[in-house]
Protein backbone atom coordinates (compact mmCIF):
# COMPACT_ATOMS: atom_id res chain seq x y z
CA UNK A 1 0.00 0.00 0.00
CA UNK A 2 2.48 2.54 0.88
CA UNK A 3 4.34 2.28 -2.41
CA UNK A 4 0.93 3.79 -4.02
CA UNK A 5 1.79 6.46 -2.30
CA UNK A 6 3.38 9.41 -4.53
CA UNK A 7 6.31 10.52 -1.55
CA UNK A 8 5.64 14.38 -3.09
CA UNK A 9 2.57 14.41 -1.61
CA UNK A 10 3.34 13.67 1.79
CA UNK A 11 4.69 16.41 4.61
CA UNK A 12 6.77 15.09 6.90
CA UNK A 13 6.73 16.54 10.37
CA UNK A 14 8.19 16.72 13.77
CA UNK A 15 7.59 19.14 16.68
CA UNK A 16 9.19 20.39 19.79
CA UNK A 17 7.40 21.16 23.09
CA UNK A 18 8.25 22.56 26.79
CA UNK A 19 6.06 23.60 29.67
CA UNK A 20 3.93 26.80 28.72
CA UNK A 21 6.41 28.64 31.60
CA UNK A 22 9.62 28.37 33.22
CA UNK A 23 8.84 27.23 36.87
CA UNK A 24 5.36 25.82 38.09
CA UNK A 25 5.62 29.17 39.96
CA UNK A 26 4.47 30.77 37.22
CA UNK A 27 1.64 28.96 36.64
CA UNK A 28 -1.69 31.44 38.30
CA UNK A 29 -3.28 29.63 40.83
CA UNK A 30 -6.29 27.95 39.11
CA UNK A 31 -3.39 26.36 36.90
CA UNK A 32 -1.43 25.57 39.42
CA UNK A 33 -4.51 23.24 41.04
CA UNK A 34 -5.13 21.75 37.88
CA UNK A 35 -1.55 20.29 37.58
CA UNK A 36 -1.48 19.24 41.28
CA UNK A 37 -4.59 17.04 39.90
CA UNK A 38 -2.68 15.79 36.59
CA UNK A 39 0.51 15.02 38.76
CA UNK A 40 -1.58 13.33 41.43
CA UNK A 41 -2.12 11.16 38.45
CA UNK A 42 0.86 10.77 36.86
CA UNK A 43 2.23 9.61 39.95
CA UNK A 44 -0.39 7.20 40.65
CA UNK A 45 0.31 5.35 37.87
CA UNK A 46 3.67 5.93 36.82
CA UNK A 47 7.67 4.60 38.98
CA UNK A 48 7.80 8.25 41.02
CA UNK A 49 9.52 8.08 43.98
CA UNK A 50 8.41 10.59 46.80
CA UNK A 51 11.29 12.76 46.35
CA UNK A 52 9.82 13.30 43.16
CA UNK A 53 6.46 12.91 43.62
CA UNK A 54 5.66 16.97 44.28
CA UNK A 55 3.51 18.85 41.57
CA UNK A 56 6.59 21.49 41.46
CA UNK A 57 8.78 18.65 40.86
CA UNK A 58 7.20 16.71 38.25
CA UNK A 59 6.22 20.52 36.13
CA UNK A 60 9.13 18.97 33.93
CA UNK A 61 6.92 16.75 32.40
CA UNK A 62 4.46 19.54 31.47
CA UNK A 63 5.59 19.80 27.93
CA UNK A 64 4.15 16.54 26.74
CA UNK A 65 0.41 17.75 27.39
CA UNK A 66 -0.99 20.58 24.84
CA UNK A 67 -2.84 21.99 28.13
CA UNK A 68 -0.08 22.81 29.85
CA UNK A 69 2.69 23.56 27.63
CA UNK A 70 3.68 24.84 24.53
CA UNK A 71 5.45 24.61 20.65
CA UNK A 72 8.51 25.92 20.08
CA UNK A 73 9.54 24.22 16.87
CA UNK A 74 7.43 22.40 13.58
CA UNK A 75 9.97 21.09 11.42
CA UNK A 76 8.95 19.67 8.15
CA UNK A 77 10.24 17.62 5.11
CA UNK A 78 9.00 17.38 1.55
CA UNK A 79 10.46 15.66 -1.04
CA UNK A 80 10.50 17.02 -4.55
CA UNK A 81 12.32 16.01 -7.36
CA UNK A 82 15.04 13.80 -5.43
CA UNK A 83 16.00 16.57 -3.00
CA UNK A 84 14.44 16.58 1.00
CA UNK A 85 13.63 20.21 1.41
CA UNK A 86 13.62 20.79 5.14
CA UNK A 87 11.98 23.43 6.60
CA UNK A 88 11.23 24.84 10.20
CA UNK A 89 8.40 27.20 12.06
CA UNK A 90 10.05 28.11 15.35
CA UNK A 91 10.10 30.91 17.91
CA UNK A 92 8.94 31.76 21.38
CA UNK A 93 5.71 33.27 20.29
CA UNK A 94 4.04 30.19 20.05
CA UNK A 95 0.94 31.95 18.13
CA UNK A 96 3.47 33.12 15.29
CA UNK A 97 4.69 29.94 14.51
CA UNK A 98 1.50 28.00 14.77
CA UNK A 99 -0.05 30.27 12.09
CA UNK A 100 2.75 29.92 9.44
CA UNK A 101 2.26 26.48 9.73
CA UNK A 102 -1.19 26.37 9.51
CA UNK A 103 -0.84 28.74 6.78
CA UNK A 104 1.47 26.11 4.83
CA UNK A 105 -1.28 23.26 5.51
CA UNK A 106 -3.63 25.45 3.84
CA UNK A 107 -2.18 26.68 1.14
CA UNK A 108 -0.05 23.36 -0.20
CA UNK A 109 -1.60 20.89 1.57
CA UNK A 110 -5.55 20.74 1.38
CA UNK A 111 -5.79 18.24 -1.22
CA UNK A 112 -7.33 14.46 -0.67
CA UNK A 113 -4.35 12.88 -1.75
CA UNK A 114 -2.05 14.77 0.79
CA UNK A 115 -0.51 13.46 3.88
CA UNK A 116 1.06 14.14 6.99
CA UNK A 117 3.62 11.68 8.50
CA UNK A 118 5.30 11.76 11.87
CA UNK A 119 7.24 9.01 14.32
CA UNK A 120 4.23 8.45 17.03
CA UNK A 121 2.04 11.63 15.42
CA UNK A 122 -1.55 10.47 15.67
CA UNK A 123 -0.79 10.07 19.54
CA UNK A 124 1.35 13.56 19.98
CA UNK A 125 1.93 15.58 16.97
CA UNK A 126 -1.12 15.96 15.24
CA UNK A 127 -3.34 16.34 18.56
CA UNK A 128 -0.88 18.02 19.97
CA UNK A 129 -0.93 20.69 17.44
CA UNK A 130 -4.65 20.92 17.10
CA UNK A 131 -5.32 21.80 20.20
CA UNK A 132 -2.89 24.17 20.65
CA UNK A 133 -4.26 25.86 18.00
CA UNK A 134 -7.55 25.88 19.07
CA UNK A 135 -6.23 27.83 22.03
CA UNK A 136 -4.76 30.37 20.33
CA UNK A 137 -7.90 31.05 18.42
CA UNK A 138 -5.79 29.86 14.71
CA UNK A 139 -8.67 27.77 12.68
CA UNK A 140 -7.64 24.43 12.96
CA UNK A 141 -6.49 23.15 8.67
CA UNK A 142 -8.56 20.68 6.74
CA UNK A 143 -5.90 18.06 7.36
CA UNK A 144 -5.47 18.19 10.65
CA UNK A 145 -9.08 18.78 11.43
CA UNK A 146 -10.74 15.07 12.21
CA UNK A 147 -13.85 16.03 13.53
CA UNK A 148 -16.71 14.05 11.02
CA UNK A 149 -14.33 12.46 9.53
CA UNK A 150 -14.34 8.20 8.89
CA UNK A 151 -11.30 6.88 9.80
CA UNK A 152 -9.86 6.19 5.63
CA UNK A 153 -10.65 9.90 5.14
CA UNK A 154 -7.76 10.94 7.84
CA UNK A 155 -4.67 11.86 6.06
CA UNK A 156 -2.20 11.13 8.66
CA UNK A 157 0.60 8.26 8.36
CA UNK A 158 2.81 7.46 11.61
CA UNK A 159 5.91 5.78 10.99
CA UNK A 160 5.21 3.97 14.78
CA UNK A 161 1.87 2.79 14.17
CA UNK A 162 3.15 1.62 10.79
CA UNK A 163 5.96 -0.62 12.58
CA UNK A 164 3.04 -2.31 15.06
CA UNK A 165 1.55 -4.37 12.16
CA UNK A 166 -1.57 -4.50 14.46
CA UNK A 167 0.29 -4.78 18.17
CA UNK A 168 -1.11 -1.95 19.78
CA UNK A 169 0.89 -2.80 22.75
CA UNK A 170 4.34 -2.09 21.43
CA UNK A 171 5.94 1.08 21.25
CA UNK A 172 9.09 1.69 19.24
CA UNK A 173 11.18 4.88 19.97
CA UNK A 174 12.90 6.51 16.59
CA UNK A 175 15.92 6.00 17.83
CA UNK A 176 15.82 2.53 17.77
CA UNK A 177 14.41 2.24 14.53
CA UNK A 178 16.98 4.34 12.82
CA UNK A 179 19.45 1.83 14.75
CA UNK A 180 18.01 -1.47 13.25
CA UNK A 181 17.60 0.19 9.46
CA UNK A 182 21.22 1.27 10.08
CA UNK A 183 19.85 4.96 9.47
CA UNK A 184 22.73 7.75 11.64
CA UNK A 185 20.91 8.27 15.29
CA UNK A 186 18.90 11.93 15.65
CA UNK A 187 19.83 11.75 19.33
CA UNK A 188 23.05 12.27 19.14
CA UNK A 189 23.14 15.93 20.60
CA UNK A 190 20.15 16.05 22.56
CA UNK A 191 16.71 13.90 23.07
CA UNK A 192 13.56 15.01 24.08
CA UNK A 193 13.94 15.08 27.35
CA UNK A 194 16.32 17.80 27.70
CA UNK A 195 14.49 20.07 25.32
CA UNK A 196 13.24 22.34 28.51
CA UNK A 197 16.51 22.63 30.02
CA UNK A 198 18.37 23.48 26.86
CA UNK A 199 14.98 26.09 25.96
CA UNK A 200 14.60 27.99 29.28
CA UNK A 201 17.83 27.07 30.85
CA UNK A 202 20.66 27.51 28.35
CA UNK A 203 18.30 29.80 25.61
CA UNK A 204 19.70 27.67 22.47
CA UNK A 205 16.49 27.46 20.94
CA UNK A 206 18.68 26.91 17.07
CA UNK A 207 20.24 23.77 19.20
CA UNK A 208 16.90 22.20 19.74
CA UNK A 209 15.48 23.38 16.17
CA UNK A 210 18.20 21.13 14.53
CA UNK A 211 17.31 18.36 16.72
CA UNK A 212 13.77 18.66 15.20
CA UNK A 213 15.33 19.20 11.56
CA UNK A 214 17.09 15.32 12.08
CA UNK A 215 13.79 14.00 13.29
CA UNK A 216 12.20 14.90 10.57
CA UNK A 217 15.10 13.29 8.51
CA UNK A 218 14.94 9.83 10.00
CA UNK A 219 11.40 10.08 9.86
CA UNK A 220 11.61 10.26 6.15
CA UNK A 221 14.43 7.82 5.85
CA UNK A 222 12.21 5.26 7.87
CA UNK A 223 9.34 5.68 5.74
CA UNK A 224 11.34 4.84 2.73
CA UNK A 225 12.71 2.02 4.99
CA UNK A 226 9.15 0.73 4.72
CA UNK A 227 8.34 1.55 1.05
CA UNK A 228 11.46 -0.99 0.20
CA UNK A 229 13.78 2.05 -0.97
CA UNK A 230 17.60 3.42 -0.53
CA UNK A 231 17.89 5.95 1.79
CA UNK A 232 18.22 9.16 0.47
CA UNK A 233 21.88 10.88 0.71
CA UNK A 234 22.52 13.68 3.14
CA UNK A 235 23.84 15.79 -0.33
CA UNK A 236 20.45 15.27 -1.30
CA UNK A 237 18.82 16.97 2.01
CA UNK A 238 18.24 20.76 1.90
CA UNK A 239 17.82 23.06 4.81
CA UNK A 240 15.50 26.12 4.36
Amino acid sequence: MLEKIDIENVLFLDIETVPAFADYSQLNERMQKLWNRKAERLSTYSNVTEETASPEQMYTRAGIYAEFGKIICISVGAFLKGELRIKSFSGHDEKVLLREFADLLNKRYNRPEHLLCAHNGKEFDFPYMARRMLVLGIPVPQILDLSGKKPWEVNHLDTMELWKFGDYKNFTSLDLLAAIFNIPTPKDDIDGSQVADVYYKQNDLPRIVHYCTKDVLTVAQIFRCYRGEALIDESSVVVV
